[in-house]
Parts: C-alpha cells; sequence; structure tokens
C-alpha cells in the first residue's frame, strides 16, 4: 500500500509541477559516479541545471550522495555496470527520455555530436561529430556527420543552420559530395570562412570565431577540439565551458544519450543536460531519420560508393612530360589525391608538381595549361 501511495504521490506532484511550469518535464537521466573531480560535482550539475531550467527534471543514477534530496535518484551500487544497466532500463522503461553518461559502448555507425562555445564572438558551435563512429572510412563518416550535425541543429531549433568542413584530411572530398546532395535538393545551407579567400572549408581561424554553426570534422578531430574548446581556460583539469560531446544520433538508432568527460565542470554538465532536454523535446531520433531519408533521395548512398577507396592509380607507371616553369596553383584537391591529380595531369602531357601550401595541398602548373588542367580534373573526380 506504501508503494501505491508514493506513485500516486509522485503522480501528483508531476501534475502539480506540470500546472506550475506551463507544460510536462523533461526527465533527463545522469550518471552519478565515475567524475576525476568527485561524485559530487555531478550531483552539483544535475542541481544547476534543475535550477537553470524549470522544464527539466533530472534523474540520479548511481549511488545516492548526501545533500541532494532535491534530485530525484535512481539509486545502485558503486560499480560502473551497474550504474550502466540502470541507465539503460530506464531509458527502455521510458522513466527517463534522455541521459547523460561519462561513457557508453556505442555500436558502430552511432557517433555523437558536440557543441562548444567560441570565444572570439561568444557564439555556440556544434561540432560533428566527438565521440563514437558514424562510419569506418573517414570521408564517409564526416559526410553522415554533416547530416548528423544539421538533424541535431534542427531538433533544438536552430532551423538553417550554416555548415562547414575543417579543411582535414577528406575535407575537399566531403565538400564536393554535399555539393551534388545540395545539387540534387538536399536543405543544406554551406557557411563561409572570414579568411579572404573565403569558402566552406575551414581553417582554425573559423573555429575561434564561430564562422559557422556546424563545423564537419572527422570523430577524432572533434574529440580533441572538444577537449580544447572546454577546458582552455582551466589548464585541461576542468572542462569550464560548453555543452560536452552531445547526443547520440545514427541511422535507426532510437536513443538520445548524451556524453560528458570526466573532466567536465558542475557548468558544463548542466548545459549537456540542457542540449539532451532539448535535443529530446525536438525528437532527434526521428529528425535524423527524416533527414537521412531527404539526403538518399538526393543520392547519397551512391555519394558513399563514390567515396570508397579506389584502386591504386599510382602503380601506373607514368612518365613526367619535360620540366617547364609552374608559375599557377590549383586548389581543392585533398591530400590524399594529389599525388594522383599530378599524374593525371602527366597523362595528358601537362608537366604538374604536388606542393603545401597555407591552405593544404595544391597541383603547381604552368598557366599556360591552367584552364585544361583544371578542366581534366574536375572531370576526373579530382575537384
Amino acid at each position: 500500500m506504501s508503494d501505491i501511495r508514493k506513485l500516486v504521490g509522485e503522480a501528483l506532484a508531476d501534475i502539480i509541477e506540470s500546472a506550475k511550469t506551463g507544460g510536462p518535464k523533461v526527465r533527463v537521466g545522469l550518471m552519478a559516479g565515475g567524475s576525476e573531480l568527485g561524485d559530487e560535482e555531478l550531483a552539483r550539475g544535475g542541481r544547476l541545471a534543475q535550477q537553470q531550467y524549470s522544464h527539466i527534471r533530472v534523474v540520479m543514477i548511481g549511488p545516492r550522495i548526501e545533500g541532494y534530496e532535491d534530485l530525484e535518484w535512481i539509486e545502485t551500487s558503486d560499480c560502473d555496470a551497474d550504474i550502466a544497466s540502470a541507465m539503460d532500463q530506464a531509458l527502455n522503461d521510458g522513466v527517463i527520455m534522455g541521459a547523460v553518461a561519462l561513457h557508453y559502448p556505442f555500436p558502430m555507425g552511432v557517433t555523437t555530436i558536440g557543441r562548444v562555445l567560441t570565444p572570439a564572438k561568444g557564439q555556440d558551435m556544434i561540432i560533428a561529430s566527438s565521440t563514437g563512429t558514424s562510419a569506418i572510412l573517414r570521408t564517409e563518416a564526416m559526410l553522415r556527420n554533416a547530416i548528423y550535425g544539421i538533424a541535431v541543429a534542427r531538433s533544438i531549433g536552430k532551423k538553417d543552420p550554416t555548415v562547414g568542413i575543417l579543411n582535414v584530411e577528406g575535407a575537399h572530398p566531403v565538400y564536393r559530395a554535399l555539393g551534388q546532395l545540395k545539387e540534387n535538393g538536399y536543405d543544406i545551407k554551406f557557411g563561409q570562412s572570414i579568411r579572404k579567400d573565403g569558402g566552406a572549408v575551414l581553417r582554425g581561424n573559423d573555429l575561434l570565431s564561430g564562422a559557422v554553426d556546424i563545423c564537419v570534422n572527422d570523430t577524432l578531430t572533434g574529440n580533441v577540439l572538444m577537449k580544447l574548446f572546454s577546458s582552455f581556460n582551466t589548464g585541461g583539469s576542468f572542462e569550464a565551458l560548453g555543452w560536452g560531446y552531445g547526443p547520440s544520433v545514427g541511422e535507426g538508432w532510437p536513443h538520445v544519450i548524451s556524453i560528458i568527460s570526466r573532466a567536465s565542470g558542475a557548468p558544463v554538465i548542466a548545459n549537456a543536460i540542457s542540449f539532451n532536454a532539448s535535443a529530446v523535446a525536438g525528437n532527434l531520433p526521428g529528425v535524423v531519420a527524416d533527414e537521412i531519408c531527404k539526403a538518399k533521395e538526393a543520392g547519397l548512398d551512391d555519394l558513399i560508393s563514390s567515396l570508397q577507396p579506389k584502386p591504386d592509380e599510382c602503380r601506373e607507371e607514368v612518365t613526367a612530360p619535360p620540366q617547364e616553369p609552374t608559375d599557377e596553383e590549383i586548389h581543392g584537391i585533398d591530400v590524399l589525391d594529389v599525388e594522383n591529380a599530378v599524374r593525371e595531369l602527366w597523362k595528358a602531357g601537362i608537366y604538374a608538381e604536388s606542393a603545401m601550401g597555407c591552405t593544404g595541398p595544391v597541383v603547381k602548373i604552368p598557366s599556360k595549361h591552367m584552364e585544361k588542367g583544371v578542366q581534366i580534373l574536375k572531370e576526373s573526380n579530382y575537384m
């Protein structure tokens, strides 16, 4: 009888609270163990989230911490496996709608989309992605990350987010693939670098200034960026800024599980809970499914196939034409393709050399062959 009374009391309390706040609360679970800063830092983050955001109800999962009776608890032993199991059970049973965890064994194909505070103008920027693996091949992963980043942005109310691609290996093929999706009708809006030459391929300056809403990158690079942006002013031992490593996304993935670091402080934990709640309220899994469907209608599967590794053309013996002065540069070729691009020009009887410019790899070519060289590389899908 006492259990029934407790459930009825909690239900009535929720109804009263919903009336006060103008709607039902989003219940977000938070792992209550494993922080390098002490488990009380997690509870402080949970309390801060509840104080700042009246629509959120934080459910702590783990050993109860004295002094935090204002938070709801699912008590477990002080064991990572037990805490993780209780979190999964609460998600599956609908006790919580989303969760914030310090670690989670996401399956292949699922990644998280982070969010940082950029220092130049105090703007937020989405990092797509920050943990997990959306695909094994870097270029396919980055292409998917762009779509997932757009989905996360739209789920939290950014209806027309701008997208840029960080200038890492694979950036230019990914940019071309995204451009093809756009030409085929997929709704994507490219942002612009703040540097003089502009374009949607980003450099470090653009990250500091928050030049775009979504920065597309590979996960390992994204993870480094998250750590730098969140703790650059604390020496690295305490993550004080940003929204954490973000909610999980993937094709067919049904849960909204966000990741924080063991070094995340209470302000980041509170922001991560809010970020998670916004993604839950915005039906993130449904938005992801919708974006993937639209991208596939625009040729996503064919573009993914085109990004798969091709036979090594460099093994073909190609002799360089007679050397000539190279007074022009062709930009926009990925670092992994630049040597093959040079050989493609050699096959056409055009002398060319590979080099590294300040914005990335370039093909140096005689000015008299510039127009023809660009045409050849475009036709060969190097540009």
